[in-house]
């Protein structure tokens, strides 16, 4: 029993110089080699492609819940579905074929759900919701067209751009916002500024971006419930009756178009 005793106790001496070698030259070196292998690089992120870059060009209302009413009694719709078929044929020109003109039916809040719902079964990679402006009632005079009683007011103008925080791509529709709104300025177009203005009531807005007129609507569905990348833009006030006589010539609504276009193209190629 003695000398079994000793024997361990020799063996355990004799162990521990082992035992204190560094990892290297024991069992965990593999573990040390799996420690330091580098990470697999990420895969690099999907590229657009103009001819398979899905854009949503949302028509702002319906036939049926026609929009705001012009100084001469034109209705917003057909506004909106001129410009917007002008918008789709310049993209589509510029290699953005996947472009689409949604025309949607039936009553306003109907019709929201309805574009949306569109728009998202349609896998779209952005919407753009064209519209154009009018002021709220309380700011409206009266005057006479054609002798028929109508209502104006000349006191604003410009375009407006408006993105929603809760979108799931905030950061690339403000982006592209901000690059449509450069364009239409370089085009000696000014934005309209009354929607930062404490008169605009509920329907005033936090300016995001000042020196193009990029505003936050949150509220808006269109905006917050596509799943895509979303701006809308008001192309310009109808109820002003010399912007009016713009935003119905040719001339403004090519300009508008290729603005758009070109915004578009950046956005593509920043991507």
């Amino acid at each position: 029993m003695t000398i079994s005793w000793r024997i361990t106790a020799a063996l355990a001496v004799a162990l521990i110089p082992l035992l204190a070698l560094p990892a290297e030259h024991g069992e965990a070196a593999p573990a040390r080699k799996v420690a330091s292998a580098k990470p697999k690089p990420l895969p690099a992120p999907e590229t657009c492609d103009p001819h398979k870059f899905r854009i949503i060009l949302d028509v702002g209302h319906t036939s049926e819940s026609q929009g705001a009413t012009s100084a001469r009694n034109d209705v917003e719709f057909g506004f909106n579905l001129q410009l917007a078929k002008l918008i789709g044929e310049k993209l589509k020109s510029a290699s953005f074929a996947a472009t689409r003109v949604l025309v949607t039916e039936g009553k306003a809040k109907a019709s929201l759900l309805k574009r949306v719902g569109t728009a998202n079964a349609a896998h779209a990679d952005f919407l753009l919701s064209i519209h154009h402006d009018s002021v709220p009632d309380k700011m409206l005079e009266e005057w006479e067209f054609d002798g028929a009683k109508s209502y104006f007011s000349d006191r604003f103008s410009g375009h407006s751009l408006f993105v929603s925080e809760r979108n799931p791509h905030f950061s690339a529709s403000l982006a592209f916002a901000k690059l449509l709104g450069r364009e239409l300025k370089d085009k000696g177009l000014q934005y309209a500024t009354q929607y930062s203005l404490p008169l605009m009531g509920r329907y005033r807005h936090p300016l995001l971006d000042k020196d193009v007129g990029v505003y936050r609507y949150d509220g808006l569905v269109v905006l917050s419930q596509t799943r895509s990348a979303a701006v809308l833009l008001e192309a310009g006030s109808i109820i002003n009756r010399d912007e009016e006589m713009a935003m119905n010539s040719p001339e403004r609504r090519e300009l508008i178009a290729a603005a758009v276009t070109r915004a578009m193209r950046s956005y593509c190629e920043k991507r």
